[in-house]
């Protein structure tokens, strides 16, 4: 299993920028990076220098979002829907999508949902709770 480090997740990020700028031809997991990039301009500034990027933190004290945990999230949820993986999580994307007629702002709320179960997963040693996970998406579906 390939786990990559922060620094390879930000080098990864500032080297599909660069590459969407220019513009050079995407690998699949580059296209969908590149995708979610594009819905987050406010993001640009950080992905243009990757030896910036390399050495920023981001801390919550700071206030501001981290933009390459964000956008590993947007790519997890894309990946976790395209596998179906935990099964039913692309059911109940798909029901948070249709109840916000908006993938990113569904993603969003998912995220929520991801958060929570990586924190209690690393706070309780178990594994990852997929069932709970698709609950919590599932709730965001049902409530305004």
């Amino acid at each position: 299993m390939f786990t990559p480090s922060q620094a390879d997740v930000r080098r990864f990020f500032c080297s599909v920028y660069a590459k969407a700028l220019t513009p050079q031809p995407l690998e699949a997991i580059e296209t969908i990076a590149s995708q979610w990039m594009d819905e987050h301009p406010e993001y640009h500034a950080d992905f243009k220098d990757a030896d910036a990027a390399l050495e920023k933190m981001y801390d919550v004290e700071g206030g501001k979002t981290n933009p390459f945990l964000h956008l590993s999230m947007h790519l997890s949820i894309s990946e976790q829907c395209s596998i179906d993986q935990p099964r039913g999580i692309r059911q109940a994307v798909e029901l948070l999508v249709a109840r916000r007629d908006s993938l990113h702002a569904a993603h969003h709320e998912t995220m929520e949902c991801l958060g929570s179960m990586v924190w209690e997963s690393q706070r309780s040693g178990r594994p990852p709770d997929g069932a709970a996970y698709i609950e919590c998406v599932q709730r965001h579906a049902t409530r305004d």
